[in-house]
């Protein structure tokens, strides 16, 4: 998976590609780190390109949002794949994050 930070005002997007899975869920737990750790208060995830997640996909998105939390910061997800979205709304993960169609909709929303 590859992750793409960039900053658009006071808000960090995270623009992820690939698969969520085992592998690079530790990969983007630590991008969320070194995001908070710079105290940036605000973060959208754009998974437009996520092709596939799993639980351990789905365990990583959760554990950075208690980090998020602990941190008194928010987080947004936009742009998620109709196979993804599927899988939040199985989980009932739609109900717990705030999920947006469009990246610049999750911004506008801070």
């Amino acid at each position: 998976m590859d992750i793409h930070k960039r900053y658009e005002g006071d808000v960090a997007i995270l623009q992820l590609d690939g698969q969520l899975n085992l592998t690079s869920a530790s990969t983007l737990k630590e991008a969320s780190k070194e995001v908070l750790a710079n105290d940036t208060k605000k973060m959208v995830l754009n998974l437009e390109k996520v092709d596939f997640i799993n639980s351990s996909g789905l365990g990583a998105l959760v554990s950075i949002l208690k980090d998020v939390r602990n941190a008194r910061a928010s987080m947004k997800i936009s742009n998620l794949a109709p196979y993804v979205k599927e899988i939040f709304d199985i989980t009932q993960l739609s109900n717990i994050f705030e999920i947006f169609t469009d990246e610049n909709k999750a911004v506008a929303s801070f």
